[in-house]
């Protein structure tokens, strides 16, 4: 997040003031060079990072100049270096001193002080606010008091603000910031306050100015001493500004890496529901792929020759239909593969994979299994209707990165195996529409992804009708039966229809059952005539 925190402060002198600056510097893209180029590059970078504090001191001395500082106004003195973090993760830099490194920054952090601190305050003069325009930046301001027993009024006010360009992004790390700034700001209270009651309980200032004489030849000097109170010496915490740093450096560092974009069209689809309760953290990728000579299938990274046409549409229908899905052979990258793209005409609540194991894992715990050569099948599963076995047998080991799709074929062998007796020829519609896809020639790759993304999210909105209709609201079998019939899942595959909607309602994420079960229903319901 490209931002700086900067905190901010009115002397009754001067004015709005900034005290403290904290901005993070981005490591610049490392370009193409020999070894010798990149030490060259290096005292490069050297001398730029001294060029750099030569214009930050440049920055605070023309600051100085343009007018008087008193100790109020000031927090690190012109020869202080400032601190530097780094972060060793992404490289990026943090540096904290008075005024921003960049002295183009300057007028920005000073326009958002004087507003923070005059014309945008909220009721009460206390609390957060927002402000700012897409010239000048957009800030994030939390304005506040600190005791002071020599000040007007026995406080002095204060602001800390965070200056962006993205406003989106900024609002949207509005309670993020004011959770972790009211501790910054808490510590700075309550330190002051311990430093105001003693100084209180041995001079009660208040009785003092009392029983003073109003005199305007005074005043002046009254006011300039009230002045130049730094806030050092009003907390007494001899580490207050390194202490700052490192609580301005964690908040940038912290707002920049909990917020990521990503781009949705319309409304999140289930898959996008599943992937973020599961906190995979991943980018959804539509898989490519597209059926060659009604022989092979084809993904970005690896070529892979599977079955002929009728053997595909019957490990395709166990797949659609929940089954468990076994492959067992000696190269775990080529079952990998297989397991990318028939995972792909499932839902991804519907998935649970494992992809490569030295034993037999159950049905309830996965249903795509990836199997060594020498493991066993028990009798139990391969005798059940509801698992299908697919064994690769290799000829002679080989990288398939390396081959062409005419050399796949010869390499390796696939049969496969299973109890069940169900006919695929009818099928569900679902599989009768993809194989038209995959089928035809003249579509390109990416039409048929589509495609395939378009008929699962069709059959998955029928999913959530019919969810709606037998588990929330619970009607009997009669009205389900119409319901079918209006969704066009029954006539020619209807018993394989209903399988395999029943089997992707349990892919639905738990958003949305939640949003079902607690909705509640409208007073008045229409009768249909």
């Amino acid at each position: 997040m490209n931002a700086l925190v900067a905190l901010c402060h009115f002397c009754e002198l001067h004015g709005p003031r900034t005290l403290f600056c904290t901005e993070a510097l981005h490591p610049p893209s490392p370009a193409p060079s020999s070894q010798a180029g990149a030490s060259v590059s290096g005292d490069r970078d050297r001398d730029g990072d001294r060029e750099g504090e030569g214009l930050t001191m440049r920055a605070n001395s023309s600051a100085t100049q343009r007018g008087e500082m008193c100790e109020g106004c000031r927090s690190l003195p012109a020869s202080h270096p400032g601190f530097v973090s780094i972060d060793d993760e992404t490289g990026i830099r943090f540096l904290s001193h008075q005024h921003p490194r960049q002295p183009q920054l300057f007028s920005v952090v000073r326009q958002a002080c004087v507003r923070s601190l005059s014309c945008e305050v909220c009721p009460g003069r206390e609390g957060p606010i927002f402000f700012g325009d897409e010239q000048h930046g957009f800030v994030f301001s939390h304005t506040f008091f600190i005791k002071d027993s020599l000040a007007r009024g026995f406080q002095r006010w204060y602001s800390i603000v965070m200056v962006a360009m993205d406003r989106i992004y900024l609002i949207n790390s509005w309670p993020f910031l004011l959770r972790h700034l009211k501790l910054t700001i808490q510590s700075l209270q309550s330190t002051a306050l311990k430093v105001f009651d003693n100084e209180q309980g041995v001079c009660p200032q208040r009785a003092v100015r009392m029983n003073s004489a109003f005199s305007p030849a005074v005043l002046p000097h009254q006011r300039s001493g009230n002045a130049a109170r730094s806030l050092t010496s009003l907390t007494q915490h001899p580490n207050l500004w390194a202490s700052l740093h490192s609580s301005f450096s964690w908040l940038l560092k912290a707002c920049g890496s909990r917020l990521t974009e990503k781009l949705l069209e319309g409304a999140p689809t289930e898959d996008t529901l599943v992937l973020i309760e599961k906190q995979t953290g991943k980018r959804i990728m539509l898989l490519r792929f597209c059926f060659l000579n009604g022989e092979l299938f084809k993904t970005p990274s690896v070529v892979l020759q599977v079955l002929g046409a009728t053997d595909f549409r019957q490990l395709a229908w166990h797949v659609l239909m929940g089954n468990q899905v076994i492959w067992r052979g000696a190269d775990p990258g080529l079952i990998q593969s297989a397991f990318t793209v028939l995972k792909s005409l499932l839902p991804v609540g519907c998935v649970r994979s494992v992809p490569y194991s030295a034993q037999y894992e159950e049905a309830y715990k996965c249903n795509f299994l990836g199997l060594s050569p020498d493991v066993p099948i028990p009798t139990h599963v391969s005798s059940s209707e509801f698992s299908v076995l697919v064994d690769v047998i290799s000829e002679r080991s080989c990288q398939i990165s390396a081959l062409s799709e005419d050399d796949i074929g010869s390499l390796y062998q696939f049969t496969i195996s299973s109890a069940s007796t169900q006919p695929t020829d009818r099928g569900p519609t679902l599989l009768n529409k993809l194989e038209v896809a995959l089928s035809n020639e003249n579509l390109s790759v990416d039409v048929v992804s589509h495609c395939l993304l378009c008929l699962k999210e069709e059959w998955m909105n029928k999913v959530k009708v019919l969810f709606k209709f037998s588990k929330v609201d619970g009607r009997g079998r009669e009205d389900t039966q119409k319901v079918l019939a209006l969704l066009g899942a029954t006539g020619p595959g209807e018993e394989d229809n209903v399988r395999l909607l029943k089997y992707w309602m349990t892919g639905l994420s738990k958003t949305y059952k939640s949003h079902l079960m607690t909705a509640r229903p409208s007073a008045s319901k229409s009768q249909v005539v």
